[in-house]
């Protein structure tokens, strides 16, 4: 179970998800209360364990502006929310290429009522040619009006799954939106996620972690995990 702690905006926050060992970061360069800057995320980053994914999450950025804060940042993927086409992603890995990054790139598709834009914007990513020019994962967080994401309200986890199922079984998926150590357990039993992501479900007030929520939340993710997988089994 890959599990990101995100929303981070200080370095004593991103050490407690290391301590709790959260498996990425994520740090959030588009309005929100828990915005940073390139710089600011470069200081910390520096201080991060190697191993630990950085991601950068992005809304509608340019392509430009995704490479330089990436580069200056010192991340390791991109989570994109917005309206990025599978071209987009293509061109965005061909140049992380040419600059020799690796990158992981997390597409975010939101879940609303509209469950046929839903499927469809899954089956257009499932359907690119290869995992290289492709996400490396998608997530799905609520859709609240305007808001793309980071809401903290949760969607309709069997309906996705079933539209993971039907149109992107080839793609790993992550859980978002609303998620907490009281409620994942459920929701990884419900639609069966390759990861997980929370930010509000896990704070003391926007932007700042409660450090015992975070271990929590973690610990809930994992052993969900497990249980999971020996039911399967039996």
């Amino acid at each position: 179970m890959w599990i990101k702690i995100c929303g981070i905006t200080s370095l004593e926050d991103a050490k407690a998800a290391v301590d709790a060992e959260a498996d990425a970061v994520g740090f959030v360069f588009a309005a929100s209360p828990r915005r940073v800057t390139p710089e600011i995320v470069r200081e910390i980053t520096r201080a991060l364990p190697f191993n630990l994914e950085k991601i950068g999450i992005f809304v509608d950025s340019s392509m430009d502006e995704i490479v330089a804060t990436f580069e200056t940042a010192g991340l390791t993927g991109v989570q994109l929310h917005g309206e990025y086409s599978p071209e987009h992603l293509s061109e965005l890995r061909l140049r992380m290429k040419q600059k020799f990054l690796p990158v992981r790139v997390v597409y975010v598709v939101p879940y609303d009522r509209d469950s046929t834009g839903f499927a469809r914007r899954l089956q257009s990513l499932a359907a690119m040619p290869d995992s290289e020019d492709g996400p490396s994962a998608v997530l799905v967080d609520t859709r609240v009006g305007d808001k793309v994401g980071g809401t903290g309200i949760p969607f309709d986890w069997g309906a996705a799954r079933t539209a993971f199922r039907q149109h992107a079984a080839n793609l790993r998926l992550i859980a978002a939106g609303g998620l907490q150590p009281e409620n994942v357990r459920q929701a990884i039993h419900t639609m069966q996620p390759w990861g997980v992501d929370v930010s509000s479900g896990v704070e003391s007030v926007p932007g700042r972690k409660d450090h015992l929520r975070v271990k929590q939340f973690i610990r809930a993710s994992r052993a969900a995990a497990v249980e999971f997988a020996e039911v399967t089994q039996r």
